[in-house]
């Protein structure tokens, strides 16, 4: 396990977290959620920038108060909120980094920068956001991490950029020691990357499941009042009132395939998760 956390609190008075996760070595797991959800918190948590109030956080199988420098260097964390050294060059960064990490490889730092159009000479403040974005992940990657922690890394950025991104991520996974957490808002970057995912609402996990149960077993019904009051509503996760009536989130959609073939139901994927669990239709 690279990382697990267990019931993990924090009381803001407003707002409180109470989480539970787990990242296992050769998986992808994403955390979702509306914006306030918790994620911040949760990320936050993780790296030591907040304390928790209880709860339990091992990473590398180790309590966080008994993480090493040596083991720190097994990280790899891209915020959104980081900067990037703007007033320096990507160049410039070689001997920063081989101070921080002595895994630092220079080799494939400069490689990477080369492969991803990274101008080594530019002013980092005169990149574009999606090379900003870029060399933070290539930095995240440059010594040779077991676990990223990345928290939207895509934001903002257009399709080739974001395609890019997520090729850089999917050749690191190609060694099974590794894992990655993230975060997105871009529910098909999810979608495609992730082996499961965590939904957070208000602080709590209010699902976990596997990526491929998520879009081939969940679904969303839409139905009348009528249909609604006439509807077996067992393997309902939420409901929402609309103007024509209710969506219902099933995590059974083959159910009511069989039972209920005059309804429309069409197939969940993770905006719905966030749509309707964050709306506090959710049982």
């Amino acid at each position: 396990m690279l990382l697990k956390l267990e019931n993990v609190k924090k009381d803001y008075g407003t707002f409180k977290l109470d989480c539970s996760i787990e990242v296992k070595r050769g998986q992808v797991t994403g955390l979702v959620g509306s914006n306030g959800a918790g994620k911040s918190t949760t990320f936050k948590s993780i790296l030591g920038l907040i304390f928790p109030d209880s709860g339990d956080i091992e990473m590398f199988g180790k309590k966080l108060n008994e993480i090493t420098p040596k083991d720190k260097e097994k990280l790899g964390v891209v915020l959104t909120e980081a900067n990037t050294f703007d007033y320096l060059r990507a160049k410039d960064l070689v001997n920063i980094l081989k101070a921080m990490y002595k895994s630092f490889s220079e080799t494939d730092y400069i490689a990477k920068c080369h492969q991803y159009k990274i101008p080594l000479d530019k002013t980092i403040k005169d990149f574009s956001t999606g090379m900003k974005a870029k060399l933070k992940l290539i930095i995240a990657l440059s010594h040779d991490a077991e676990l990223l922690i990345l928290d939207e890394p895509t934001a903002g950025l257009d399709v080739i950029m974001r395609n890019e991104l997520l090729d850089m991520l999917r050749e690191y996974m190609e060694d099974d020691r590794r894992g990655i957490l993230i975060s997105s808002h871009i529910s098909t970057d999810l979608e495609g990357l992730c082996d499961d995912i965590y939904m957070i609402a208000d602080g709590k996990i209010v699902i976990h499941e596997e990526t491929d149960v998520l879009l081939s077993e969940y679904g969303v019904l839409k139905v009348t009042e009528e249909q609604y009051e006439g509807l077996d509503r067992e393997y309902i996760m939420a409901t929402v009132k609309e103007k024509f009536g209710y969506l219902c989130l099933t995590n059974r959609k083959e159910f009511y395939q069989e039972n209920y073939p005059q309804l429309a139901i069409e197939k969940g994927n993770i905006d719905d998760l966030i749509m309707m669990m964050g709306k506090g239709g959710r049982k």
